[in-house]
């Protein structure tokens, strides 16, 4: 089995936000499977424990944190290379002073067997942060202090 093409990753990259923002779990879902089938495997943030299987890599994650975090890949950081999708995502939320957003750094990588690995690189906040801390204490429970 072939890995896919630029065409599908594109599609996948540019749907994945559109979906994420509109609360549309399965469409988003479905999303995914047009570009991975198989295993997935997360590193969010890369420095934390390893998830593993599709729930825990983004169902878990959109039951979490879809309801407060909106996405927008920054214009011109989308990067598909040969098997590879890499971008910077600004995550938008609202806080106690208002909306803000905080940047993370994205790299997915499709495998011929139709698995991923997903690296992500952002700045943790810590549980007593008033915008998401309640989250991360949940995502995130060994990182009270942030990373």
């Amino acid at each position: 089995m072939a890995y896919p093409d630029k065409i599908k990753l594109m599609d996948w990259a540019t749907n994945h936000p559109i979906l994420w923002n509109a609360g549309n779990k399965q469409a988003w879902i479905d999303n995914w499977r047009t570009v991975a089938t198989g295993e997935f495997r997360m590193l969010d943030p890369v420095g934390t424990p390893e998830k593993q299987g599709f729930k825990s890599c983004c169902e878990d994650s959109w039951d979490l944190f879809q309801a407060r975090v909106r996405f927008k890949i920054q214009p011109g950081t989308l990067f598909v290379c040969e098997n590879e999708v890499a971008w910077c995502l600004e995550n938008h939320f609202d806080g106690p002073d208002g909306s803000g957003f905080q940047y993370s750094l994205e790299t997915y990588q499709f495998t011929k067997d139709g698995s991923v690995n997903i690296r992500t690189y952002y700045r943790v906040p810590t549980h007593a942060d008033e915008s998401l801390g309640d989250i991360f204490k949940a995502y995130l429970p060994e990182n009270e202090g942030g990373l």
